[in-house]
């Protein structure tokens, strides 16, 4: 592919976002036929995304609902995929409003671990039982550690760490935004999914906001998922910080975002996070955010995102509550984080002071798990499609007609069994063995049948076994 450099995003137009919003009516019946479309699993266009954001009366949101947890039901099913996050830097050059990474916070204590320190930490997150990690620095390790290189060398050092209970199976990455061949030398270090978010796509609020440093290019940031794909990176995730200005701007503009992508090579967003602002220590904004979402707008986001996008991940970070997040799973979040941490070195010692925001939810990965598996959920720690080169175009051509159903849920059930068996207490062990019970009798016969011979081999030793 040729490489265009071209680091304006003027896909992204403002001008239409407002007239879409201004456009849209409201109108009970309008609504209603668009979330008859929504059950064809089709997804929606950008005025039915418009329309939808007009919601306002407790009918019609609670039918929107429904019709998010049917979508969600028909093409997820009861998988959710968990992950955690692995902070390895809190140096920043950046002066973000809202964070506390900001360079110009004197009462946030600094740290970027060293490849031990790193190492450890993976460690931590395997006894844990996790095997997906979103691995995140601030924009400041070029100062700190040595440049871009620090990075890959931390990719590097996780993915060494092994032990009698395993490994890290796979890394997804949130960096800042890279130019195309430091983004191929990422390919090249073998990641899963690049995951950056626009924080705001109101360019007068992204300015108030973001005003020192890199981060202060707002074309650069929004360019870069382009560099990511041209580097050949085709599993991108998506985001906004949703608090800094209207949920409803923000949201479309996300779609627009998506759209270019799709446009330009084929395949959007392969998860999209719905964060919101929530307390960082030095960080005043954070606590009266300029454009507060509440939790009924929350997860009206949430599920306009599922039916407008339907096979594209949502993920629910802990910065939520665990009652925020029950709800979010239902109306159509497909990946959550659990026992996380947000600070350098916090798998190790919670050293709460390095942190970047105040967590929402504080239970264990245990605790995730056991609730999960006990309400009918099964919790996945999957990572074949990443392992097997089912990524971009490749994934949607499966998940699409409804065929990756037959990978994702023996694999599913197969890395929770294996979670069971080498993490679970009696009690989560017994929730596991009857959510994946539960789960073998929803596949066809062919399905079932392939689950249950790889589940056998789980209970006769094997592991990382996955198709």
């Amino acid at each position: 592919m040729t490489h265009i450099h071209n680091t304006e995003a003027s896909w992204l137009d403002p001008a239409v976002v407002e007239a879409a919003l201004a456009g849209a009516t409201g109108d009970a019946a309008r609504i209603r036929e668009i979330l008859v479309k929504a059950r064809e699993l089709k997804g929606l266009n950008f005025e039915e995304v418009a329309e939808l954001t007009c919601i306002a009366t407790d009918e019609l949101r609670n039918e929107l609902f429904a019709t998010a947890r049917y979508v969600k039901e028909q093409i997820y099913g009861r998988r959710m995929v968990l992950f955690a996050p692995l902070y390895i830097s809190n140096v920043c050059a950046n002066e973000c409003s809202y964070c506390a990474f900001s360079r110009s916070n004197k009462s946030l204590q600094r740290h970027a671990l060293d490849m031990d320190e790193i190492k450890s930490e993976a460690l931590h997150l395997i006894d844990q039982g996790q095997k997906r990690v979103l691995l995140v620095a601030g924009e400041g390790y070029s100062a700190a550690k040595g440049g871009f290189q620090y990075v890959l060398d931390a990719i590097a050092a996780v993915y060494s760490v092994t032990h009698e209970k395993g490994n890290i199976r796979r890394l997804n990455v949130n960096v800042a935004p890279l130019s195309i061949d430091d983004f191929q030398k990422l390919k090249a270090a073998e990641i899963g999914t690049y995951q950056l978010f626009q924080e705001t796509y109101h360019r007068p609020t992204y300015a108030a906001v973001h005003t020192g440093g890199k981060k202060t290019d707002f074309d650069w940031r929004c360019t870069a998922m382009d560099r990511a794909m041209e580097a050949g990176i085709d599993d991108v995730g998506l985001g906004a910080l949703f608090g800094l200005y209207d949920w409803r701007f923000e949201l479309l503009s996300l779609m627009q975002h998506n759209a270019h992508l799709e446009e330009r090579f084929g395949v959007g967003a392969h998860t999209i996070s719905v964060p919101r602002i929530e307390p960082a220590q030095g960080a005043p904004m954070s606590d009266a955010p300029p454009a507060v979402v509440s939790d009924n707008d929350f997860k009206k986001i949430i599920a306009i995102l599922r039916l407008a996008v339907p096979y594209t991940g949502l993920i629910l970070s802990t910065r939520e509550s665990a009652e925020m997040r029950r709800e979010g799973i239902e109306l159509g979040i497909s990946q959550i984080s659990a026992g996380s941490r947000t600070n350098p070195g916090g798998y190790g010692a919670d050293e709460g002071s390095l942190a970047q925001f105040q967590l929402g939810d504080h239970r264990s990965l245990q605790e995730i798990v056991q609730e999960l598996a006990s309400t009918g959920y099964v919790p996945s720690f999957c990572t074949a499609c990443y392992r097997m080169g089912r990524t971009g175009v490749d994934f949607m051509d499966l998940a699409k007609p409804g065929l990756i159903k037959r990978k994702c849920d023996p694999n599913a059930v197969t890395t929770l069994l294996e979670y069971a068996t080498d993490y679970g207490t009696p009690e989560t062990q017994a929730a596991c063995n009857v959510a994946i019970v539960q789960e073998l009798g929803t596949m066809d016969e062919k399905t079932r049948r392939n689950a249950e011979k790889m589940l056998k081999m789980i209970r006769d030793g094997r592991r990382d076994i996955y198709c």
